[in-house]
């Protein structure tokens, strides 16, 4: 699943038993790792997301002291998602630790490259690059919930990233959803914000069919400034309560 392949990609240098902790917190909060669902083992793990295992056990043993996931031993046992993680969201809720300023800087990384990703797929998208999109945006659509909602948000950004036809463009897409997705889901609660960033993308759409450089651009960076724009309106809610 596209999904899982964000949330187990390889994780950066700095602080890693700490980022391994916040990024499948998030994802578990956020429903995109659902209640009950077995991770993977450590080694599988530690291969996935390139650190040793002493590292992942130590993500791992944090998650359960927070009672995020728990451990079953045996031959079928492993690590599993607890089915009380989302009575824990307001202890944990991401908006706790993230400030306005790294949900901006975040939205502004984010722009540059699926502007830029734009840019490229508006020379070179076929007809069966569209098609394949507008199929994602009628998945995203008719999704009721946050976890596939940001699912197909997250085929859509993936795909136009791809055809920019720039494997690092593709791959960096790829590595800041990791920390995107699970924000967004918490976004995608509203029907609200839903409805609107479906339109967005509509939009987007008609722009690159067309292949209108420039339009298809404006309406990229307004699509991801939108997403920006609740993330940080979130954030100040949160603060607020």
């Amino acid at each position: 699943m596209i999904t899982h392949a964000v949330i187990f990609a390889p994780i950066g240098q700095a602080s890693r038993s700490d980022q391994i902790v916040q990024r499948l917190s998030n994802a578990i909060i956020t429903g995109l790792l659902e209640a009950n669902e077995q991770l993977p083992n450590e080694a599988d793990l530690a291969k996935m997301m390139g650190v040793s295992h002493i590292t992942i056990r130590e993500a791992l043993n944090t998650l359960r002291a927070n009672h995020l996931i728990h451990t079953v031993r045996g031959r079928n046992g492993g690590s599993f998602v607890c089915e009380q993680a989302w009575e824990l969201s307001p202890t944990l809720n991401p908006f706790k630790t993230l400030s306005t300023d790294y949900l901006s800087d975040l939205g502004e990384m984010h722009c540059a490259i699926i502007s830029h990703s734009t840019r490229l797929a508006s020379r070179r998208m076929t007809q069966g690059d569209i098609t394949r999109l507008r199929d994602f945006v009628a998945v995203l659509n008719s999704a009721t919930s946050p976890e596939t909602r940001t699912q197909a948000d997250m085929r859509c950004l993936l795909a136009i990233a791809a055809a920019s036809q720039s494997a690092r463009l593709a791959n960096q897409e790829l590595i800041l959803q990791s920390e995107w997705s699970s924000l967004v889901a918490i976004l995608f609660r509203s029907d609200i914000i839903h409805r609107e960033i479906v339109a967005l993308y509509t939009t987007l759409i008609d722009t690159l069919a067309a292949h209108n450089e420039s339009e298809s651009v404006n309406s990229a960076q307004k699509l991801i400034d939108t997403f920006t724009f609740y993330l940080i309106e979130n954030k100040l809610k949160y603060n607020a309560k």
